[in-house]
């Protein structure tokens, strides 16, 4: 009788842990055999996952588990900001009246929205309240009520996205959207989570590395980052993750997405550079995963490498998703970029900056600790 028992409750929990993985929306969509036939297409696809330019791993393991968690739980309250970092109101009429070429704001870590060109364009459109929707320890974002910036954005002509990680695609986010996005330009892989959640299948774009595309009078083109992907138990490396440059005739801009440092960093240089200004993802390292995600310092050196003129440190500011402290990303990305003399641009959250008036470094980012 009792094994009985024990039986119906293993049973039980694992009927309850497969509808928890199949019917909760922040997983996103299975992949389809539709799907799979696409990515057959792709050079990077070896049949069964996505794979980087270089061979790429981490160092997690079970026998390092127990120090990653001691090093992540030491002095955890200490290494987040100490009250709420305000996000900068944004003013529609200042931003719809610049006359600059190119302008935008940083909502942190990922999120981004540029006007280049006259098209409104955002890219990695996470402003949900945690990065860990779906996992016990929940990841908590250091600003309040960001999923209501979305309300005050202008309508956007495109939304990109670099990838499906909880930090950059986030189901709330993505329903604010679904009627002032006009189109969704993704990494290979990433439309079927969006056609689950509502997106109309010809609203949405999917592009492999070096696709290229177009909105409006910029030409924008998807590249290679040294990263991975996935949401779920079983799909890790099941879609593509990259980087964007986006361009027009008179102004360029890279957007490195997430990512280690590698041979890409040059590579898109020369293709596409040099570029007027560049965002390079800065934080989230850790000894264990150094592959697939860049240093400060490795961050600036890809900023040289693809010859960008002036840069801004992303990937910080918003969640704390590695043990280090939160302010260490910015404050090593700064200090390197003066010592190789790399001109660069760190705005306060949610701050307007135009490519014709650059405000000087601030160490804002002290006041909160």
């Amino acid at each position: 009788m009792t094994i009985i028992i024990l039986l119906s409750i293993l049973l039980c929990l694992g009927v309850a842990l497969w509808a928890y993985l199949t019917f909760h929306p922040q997983f996103g969509g299975k992949i389809t055999p539709e799907d799979r036939h696409n990515y057959a297409r792709s050079p990077h696809w070896n049949g069964k996952i996505f794979e980087n330019l270089s061979p790429t791993g981490d160092d997690v393991s079970l026998s390092n588990l127990p120090g990653l968690i001691q090093d992540n739980l030491k002095d955890a309250k200490l290494k987040i900001p100490q009250r709420p970092i305000p996000v900068v109101p944004f003013d529609l009429e200042a931003w719809e009246n610049s006359t600059a070429p190119f302008q935008f704001i940083w909502y942190g870590h990922a999120v981004c929205l540029m006007r280049l060109g006259g098209q409104n364009l955002l890219i990695d459109p996470m402003l949900g309240p945690d990065a860990s929707p779906v996992g016990p320890i929940r990841t908590k974002r250091f600003s309040d009520n960001t999923l209501s910036v979305i309300d005050q954005l202008p309508d956007l002509d495109a939304v990109f996205l670099t990838h499906d990680h909880y930090d950059h695609l986030d189901y709330s986010s993505i329903q604010r959207l679904k009627a002032k996005a006009a189109h969704f330009y993704v990494a290979l892989g990433v439309k079927r989570h969006l056609r689950r959640w509502g997106i109309a299948p010809e609203r949405i774009t999917e592009m492999d590395w070096w696709d290229e595309g177009q909105v409006g009078n910029v030409q924008f083109t998807f590249t290679p980052s040294r990263h991975f992907s996935g949401r779920g138990l079983t799909d890790r490396t099941k879609c593509l993750w990259g980087g964007w440059v986006l361009q027009t005739p008179d102004y360029k801009v890279y957007w490195s997405g997430d990512g280690g440092y590698d041979t890409h960093f040059r590579e898109i240089g020369e293709r596409f550079g040099p570029f007027d200004w560049a965002f390079m993802e800065c934080g989230q390292y850790y000894k264990l995963w150094t592959q697939i995600h860049a240093l400060p310092e490795e961050a600036v050196q890809g900023a040289i490498e693809a010859g960008a003129k002036v840069s801004t440190p992303v990937h910080w500011g918003g969640f704390k998703l590695a043990p280090h402290d939160w302010r260490d990303p910015v404050q090593r990305f700064v200090e390197a970029a003066m010592q190789a003399k790399l001109d660069i641009v760190v705005p306060k959250i949610g701050e307007r900056v135009s490519s014709e008036a650059r405000p000087p470094v601030v160490h804002w980012w002290e006041e909160y600790n």
